[in-house]
């Protein structure tokens, strides 16, 4: 009796246990769906062309933000004559006569054609990783040629603009694919990831950094000349008060010094009064 008690108790609990952890699982189980579905309507919100648009503005906009201060570039700004097709931003060069070329800076990010080839890899089917990969091939080519003729226009820009890709794995793609050059030498357009637009903008800024240096050197170096020319007419200056202050000087030495001497040499002769008597007749002859 006592053994049947002990067993039926312990696979009491043991079954009550598996119950439990069975009911774990399906809870577990439904939130892997609720997750899946999640991600589902998060695919579909970013196959949507507008909204990648924006990721990849953002992407970029955190990257030009962090490096360059505001007045280094603009926002949607149209930098070609006679169009109204803003780029999403353009980064301020040193330009002539304190001017500011203009780098056009476009973010691009075909999403669906690099997904359709990393699934392709990942599933070994040859055809149609080759398919996806020369979709994405005429994607970024067709983005190359619009940023090409919306934005470009020497010498208000400079003659060539960047595509920005938001994926590092997108960038190695388009590497991969040969578009780096292809796209500079047909388009003048330079792709660039986020590593790698960011090691472009950190040597923008140093270079700005050294321009500002430099124009400031011209500036002290400009002001020295000024002070110098200021110095050198102030010396000559001080040189002529000093040389009337010395002729003052003789004159006053000659008038206390040779004067005085004769003018004492004429009163010997004439007896002093006490103070009492001198103040006297002083005072007199002023009331009169």
């Amino acid at each position: 009796e006592k053994l049947d008690a002990t067993l039926s108790a312990r696979l009491k609990a043991s079954f009550d246990n598996v119950i439990k952890q069975i009911g774990d699982v399906n809870t577990a189980v439904g939130e892997i769906k609720g997750l899946a579905k999640d991600v589902s309507s998060l695919n579909h919100v970013l196959t949507n062309v507008k909204t990648k648009g924006i990721v990849g503005e953002i992407a970029l906009a955190n990257i030009i933000e962090e490096i360059l201060t505001p007045d280094q570039y603009e926002t949607n700004f149209i930098t070609k004559t006679g169009t109204h097709d803003p780029v999403e931003f353009a980064i301020k060069m040193p330009g002539k006569d304190d001017g500011y070329v203009y780098m056009p800076i476009d973010a691009k990010f075909p999403l669906e054609a690099y997904h359709a080839m990393k699934d392709a890899s990942d599933e070994l089917d040859k055809a149609k990783y080759e398919s996806a990969k020369k979709e994405l091939r005429s994607l970024l080519k067709q983005f190359a040629k619009k940023i090409h003729d919306k934005y470009i226009d020497p010498p208000a820009t400079t003659d060539f603009a960047i595509m920005f890709l938001p994926i590092e794995g997108l960038y190695v793609e388009a590497l991969d694919m040969g578009l780096f050059e292809e796209l500079q030498r047909e388009y003048k357009i330079n792709i660039a990831g986020p590593s790698t637009l960011t090691a472009l903008l950190n040597a923008l800024q140093v270079g700005f950094k050294s321009l500002i240096i430099q124009k400031r050197s011209s500036q002290v170096f400009e002001l020295l000349g000024a002070v110098k020319t200021e110095f050198k007419n102030f010396g000559e200056v001080l040189a002529k008060a000093q040389k009337k202050f010395g002729e003052a000087n003789d004159e006053i030495e000659k008038l206390v010094g040779v004067r005085t001497r004769k003018i004492n040499s004429k009163l010997k002769e004439i007896t002093e009064l006490d103070g009492i008597e001198a103040s006297a007749i002083l005072d007199g002859s002023d009331d009169e």
